[in-house]
């Protein structure tokens, strides 16, 4: 792995966008919006086997997307949850990037209109 893949792979905003890549995923953070959820109730919304609901709960784990607990009521079931914060730096880096693009659009407007004149 390079320097450059290492960093990537460490930072906030580039290991959320992997984890959301995939639209099954994605569907996964919709339905665990609503509520947590067992892993075998999010295979079972999605059509998908265990084992695969397993690799995709396992990517959004290992990026922070989500989070899973044992409930006191039976310690071999896992419940997963959104972890709180985690879109913050994606969500940062966004609003950078929307504020850039006004502020460009801005100034070709006022670029425009001055050659206009």
């Amino acid at each position: 792995m390079s320097a450059a893949e290492a960093a990537a792979a460490t930072d906030p905003v580039d290991r959320t966008l992997a984890a959301l890549a995939d639209p099954a995923r994605r569907r996964v953070v919709e339905l665990l919006r609503e509520r947590p959820r067992r892993a075998g109730e999010l295979a079972a919304e999605l059509a998908v086997s265990p084992s695969v609901m397993s690799r995709h709960l396992k990517v959004l784990r290992d990026n922070d997307v989500v989070e899973d607990a044992n409930p006191e009521f039976d310690a071999r079931v896992r419940i997963y949850s959104l972890r709180a914060g985690a879109t913050a730096g994606l969500r940062s880096w966004l609003d950078a990037v929307e504020q850039g693009w006004t502020e460009q659009l801005a100034a070709l407007k006022a670029h425009v209109e001055a050659g206009d004149r």
